[in-house]
C-alpha cells in the first residue's frame, strides 16, 4: 500500500498530521509512506501566530485559536511555538526531504525541520541551516551542501506540486491512498486507520 502525503514544513497541521499518521501506521509494514511537497505562499515578516490572527474576528478569538492548535500538538507530542516560528520560503526544505528519501531518510529529516521550524523557530530557508539539520537528521554535510548549491530535486518538488493541482489537492496535509481520493490526514489516528483498513485488504 502506497501512503501519499502532500505536506509543507511551514504548517502546524502537518506536524500535527505527522505524528497521527504515525499512530496510525503503527505495525503495518505494508504500508510505504512517501512524502509530497505542497510549499504555502510564504507570508514573510509575520510570526504564524500573527497569520493566524489575520482570519481571526478579534484578538481574543486569535489567541484562542493559537491555545487550540499548540494544545492539539501537546496531545501528539509536539511543542508548537507559533509565537517564534516565521513563515519563509520552504523550497529548499522540500528538496532536502528529497535528499533524505534516497537515502532512506525522509521520515527523519523531515522530523527534524519540523522540530527545527515549529519549536525552535530556526529560519528554515537558510541553506545554513538546512545543513545543520540535514546532518542532524543523519545525511552527509558534503551531499547537503552540494544538494543546496546545485537545482538537484527541482524538477520533483515541481512535478509534486503539478500533481497536487491534477488531483484537486488544494491544502496540506492531504493524504492519497492507493491512487485514490484525496482526504484530510490532519483525522484522528483512529479516523485515519480506517482510511488506510480498506485498500489494504484490496
Amino acid at each position: 500500500m502506497q501512503v501519499e502525503v502532500y505536506f509543507d514544513i511551514l504548517c502546524p497541521w502537518c506536524y500535527i498530521g505527522k505524528r497521527r499518521l504515525t499512530t496510525a501506521l503503527a505495525g503495518r509494514e505494508d504500508a510505504e509512506v512517501v512524502w509530497r511537497s505542497l510549499e504555502l505562499d510564504p507570508e514573510g515578516s509575520p510570526t504564524a501566530a500573527e497569520v493566524i490572527a489575520q482570519y481571526q474576528p478579534g484578538p481574543e478569538r486569535a489567541a484562542a485559536r493559537v491555545r487550540h492548535i499548540q494544545s492539539l500538538g501537546e496531545a501528539e507530542g509536539v511543542r508548537l511555538d507559533l509565537h517564534k516560528a516565521r513563515p519563509v520560503n520552504s523550497f529548499d526544505a522540500h528538496r532536502l526531504v528529497r535528499l533524505g528519501a534516497v537515502h532512506g531518510a525522509a521520515d527523519e529529516v523531515l522530523e527534524r525541520l519540523l522540530h527545527g521550524y515549529h519549536t525552535e523557530g530556526l529560519d528554515i530557508a537558510s541553506h545554513e541551516v538546512l545543513e545543520k539539520l540535514g546532518a542532524e537528521a543523519g545525511l552527509e554535510p558534503s551531499a547537503v551542501r552540494r544538494m543546496l548549491e546545485g537545482t538537484e530535486f527541482t524538477e520533483d518538488v515541481r512535478a509534486d506540486e503539478r500533481s497536487a493541482r491534477q488531483r484537486g489537492v488544494r491544502g496540506v496535509p492531504t493524504l492519497v491512498v492507493d491512487g485514490g481520493p484525496p482526504a484530510s490526514a490532519i483525522q484522528d489516528p483512529g479516523v485515519l486507520g480506517r482510511l488506510l483498513t480498506p485498500r489494504s485488504h484490496a
